[in-house]
C-alpha cells in the first residue's frame, strides 16, 4: 500500500507544498513542532533514508537546502533545525524546523494546530523565496478565470463576503469563476481547470446538502441572520446557475471544496472554500 507521502506526490492526497523538482516535493507539516515546520521526501517511496544510493542521498539533502533557506527567509526565527526519525511514516523524510532555542527541535512537544489559512499563507511565503524558484508553477498551474468585472462573479463575491466554511477549522468562500470550453467537463479536465493535482479523487456532493449545516437556523452558526445568508447565496446559485454541484477533492484532512455551475455566459461560476477533517 502506498505510503501517505507517496499518495500526496501523485496527487491522492492534498498538501501545503512549497517547494517541488522532478525527484523531491517539500510540504508543510500538518502537525507541526512551530509554524514552518517543513517535510522534504524523496519522490520515490523508500523507507528508510540511508538506504538511498548515495547520487540520490544527496540530491534529496541539496534540495532541503534550497528549502531551508527559503524556510528562514520567510519564518522568522534564528536557524533551521535539521532532524530526521524515520519511524513515523514509512518513506524516508527529513524535517525542517525554524527554531529559536533547542527546545523548539523536540518532539516530545505537544504539535501546534495552525488554521489553514495561515497554513497556505505560509506554504506561499516560503515558495517565493525558495532560490532558483519552487518549482510549483509549472507542476500546478494557475486556473485559468474570467475578468474579475463578470456580473455573475460580482454577485458571488457580494454574497460570499465574510462567509466560512465551518468543519474542523474555519475556512472562507471564495467566489470564483472559470472559463470552461464545453458543457460537460469530465473529472481530469476539471482538475486541470482548477489547477488541482492530476489524480485527486473527486467526490460530487449536492449543494443544499453540503450546505445543510449552515443554512439551518439552529445548525452549527447559532445564528437566525447568518444562516439566512447562507440561504441567499444557496437560492442564488441553484436559480441562475445551470447544474449546480459540489466538488470535494483530495481525501482528508483537508479537501478543497468547489461549489460549481454554470452561468449565462458558460463559464463554471461559484465558490471555494476547504474542509478540515480528522
Amino acid at each position: 500500500m502506498p505510503t501517505i507521502f507517496s499518495r500526496i506526490v501523485s496527487g491522492e492526497l492534498p498538501a501545503y507544498k512549497v517547494a517541488e523538482d522532478a525527484d523531491h516535493l517539500a510540504f508543510l507539516d500538518i502537525t507541526p513542532l512551530v509554524e514552518g515546520h517543513t517535510l522534504v521526501i524523496p519522490k520515490r517511496e523508500i523507507d528508510y533514508i540511508f538506504d538511498l544510493p548515495p547520487q540520490e542521498l544527496a540530491a534529496l539533502h541539496v534540495f532541503a537546502q534550497r528549502v531551508a533557506k527559503g524556510v528562514q527567509a520567510a519564518v522568522p526565527c534564528r536557524r533551521i533545525g535539521v532532524a530526521v526519525i524515520g519511524l513515523e511514516v514509512p518513506h524516508a523524510h527529513i524535517h525542517l524546523i525554524p527554531m529559536n532555542k533547542v527546545a523548539d527541535m523536540n518532539f516530545a512537544n505537544p504539535k501546534i494546530t495552525v488554521p489553514p489559512a495561515r497554513m497556505q499563507e505560509l506554504a506561499s511565503a516560503i515558495a517565493a523565496k525558495v532560490e532558483g524558484g519552487s518549482g510549483l508553477a509549472a507542476a500546478n498551474p494557475a486556473p485559468t478565470t474570467v475578468p474579475a468585472d463578470d456580473a455573475t462573479l460580482a454577485q458571488l463575491q457580494k454574497l460570499t463576503q465574510g462567509l466560512n466554511f465551518i468543519s474542523e477549522s474555519e475556512a472562507p468562500l471564495v467566489a470564483v469563476s472559470y472559463a470552461a470550453s464545453t458543457n460537460e467537463v469530465p473529472d481530469a479536465a476539471l482538475l486541470a481547470l482548477l489547477g488541482e493535482p492530476a489524480r485527486a479523487k473527486v467526490e460530487k456532493v449536492e449543494l443544499t446538502l453540503f450546505l445543510r449545516d449552515h443554512t439551518a437556523d439552529q445548525g452549527v452558526l447559532g445564528d437566525v441572520q447568518l444562516a439566512n445568508r447562507y440561504k441567499a447565496l444557496q437560492l442564488f446559485m441553484k436559480q441562475e446557475l445551470d447544474g449546480t454541484q459540489v466538488y470535494c477533492i483530495g481525501t482528508g484532512p483537508q479537501l478543497h471544496a468547489y461549489a460549481l455551475g454554470r452561468d449565462a455566459a458558460g463559464h463554471l461560476a461559484g465558490f471555494k472554500t476547504q474542509i478540515t477533517t480528522t
